[in-house]
């Protein structure tokens, strides 16, 4: 897949940065050594400042902490026992300092003017709550044959984001609706922007492709496939019954 390089060094920066809000940018982790520096790197290639980045740990046994370590200064550390993603976002949640929140997943990338490009319509629109961006799945080497047979599948093709990846919003969204539902694993970022929707939140989507969704084996979707989906028919059934009932999906908020 060929698309702009996520690890391109940043512009210089504008002596006026003291001027723009802080982005907290979350990385939600477990056991994630293999791809978190590429996370990182990608966060800190953003051209857009300040910034802060937040590594939650869901109770990780393998070298993350260290790789965060490396990092020193430039990358603030959280853990807590392995309680599940959501309460990881969560987490990171509660420890972002940031007028604006972004999310990324520790295997996957950002486009150096992600939050640059976001920033702008902001910027441009003052009732804006929240923004997303379109989204790339790229395949890993052990995937391969996989990524072969799907390229002209649409999972293939840059695609609407409406996850937490691609997510940048007010932090005082959160505190107006709250966090994402820790009784879900896979479908909370869904059920987050139901609950946003329902609010009456005002959105806007980017058309451009700023986030890279990196598809490998050690995936959780992937591994807990029967899971995903169950959670899915669940998340489905319960939103359809509560819209039946006239029943706002903010009810299911944690």
């Amino acid at each position: 897949m060929k698309h702009a390089d996520p690890l391109a060094p940043p512009e210089a920066e504008s002596s006026r940065t003291e001027e723009r809000p802080l982005i907290s940018c979350i990385v939600p982790a477990f056991n994630s050594e293999r791809y978190l520096g590429e996370a990182l790197d990608s966060i800190l290639a953003q051209t857009y400042r300040p910034i802060e980045i937040i590594v939650a740990d869901d109770g990780s046994t393998d070298g993350t902490a260290a790789i965060v370590a490396s990092y020193e200064a430039r990358v603030r550390y959280v853990s807590q026992p392995t309680t599940g993603p959501p309460a990881t976002r969560n987490l990171g949640l509660g420890a972002a300092l940031g007028a604006f929140v972004g999310f990324l997943d520790a295997d996957d990338l950002w486009h150096p003017e992600k939050l640059a490009r976001q920033m702008a319509r902001f910027e441009a629109h003052a009732e804006l709550d929240l923004c997303i961006t379109h989204v790339q799945n790229f395949w890993t080497e052990e995937l391969r044959d996989e990524g072969n047979r799907l390229r002209e599948h649409r999972r293939a093709q840059p695609m609407p984001g409406y996850g937490s990846t691609t997510l940048l919003a007010c932090r005082r969204l959160f505190d107006e609706i709250g966090g994402f539902n820790t009784d879900l694993w896979f479908a909370d970022a869904v059920e987050w922007f139901a609950r946003a929707r329902e609010h009456g939140a005002v959105m806007e989507t980017i058309p451009e492709t700023l986030v890279y969704h990196r598809l490998h084996p050690g995936g959780i979707t992937r591994r807990r496939t029967e899971a995903s989906r169950d959670e899915w028919l669940t998340f489905v059934k319960h939103s359809l019954d509560r819209r039946r009932r006239g029943t706002p999906d903010s009810d299911a908020r944690q």
